[in-house]
């Protein structure tokens, strides 16, 4: 039998070791969509003034497809500190590592590895069954 089945909450040191986790992901994910918000805020340094109607509208088009994926990748950066951001608050309000579908504690590696996850391994997999 493993912790999950006999537990049914994290302790307060395994929930400061979350927490942990946690803020450093947000740091790192904050710092990258601080760096996707200015590079989409930023005008096209290289110019195409002095280029062929061609070239111009060649360079156009590759910027426009750039600035398209770079808000992509924007919105996901945004997404993901939303939720990371929620499994803080779930530490805070008691209901953190708790599957939300099974009601049975979220084992350490997953939560390592996916600190804002809701769901067991469990959970997932009967999802695509």
């Amino acid at each position: 039998m493993d912790e999950t089945t006999t537990k049914n909450k994290y302790n307060e040191e395994e929930l400061n070791e979350f927490r942990e986790i946690i803020n450093k992901k947000l740091d790192v994910a904050r710092e990258e969509l601080q760096t996707l918000i200015s590079s989409l805020q930023s005008e096209n340094e290289n110019g195409t003034d002095d280029t062929g109607s061609v070239y111009k509208t060649l360079e156009d088009g590759s910027s426009t497809l750039q600035k398209e994926s770079t808000s992509q990748l924007a919105s996901r950066l945004k997404k993901f500190i939303q939720n990371l951001e929620a499994a803080l608050v779930r530490i805070e309000n008691g209901t953190y590592g708790i599957c939300r579908v099974t009601g049975r504690l979220i084992s350490k590696e997953r939560l390592k590895a996916v600190p804002h996850t809701t769901q067991s391994m469990e959970a997932k997999l009967n999802q695509y069954k």
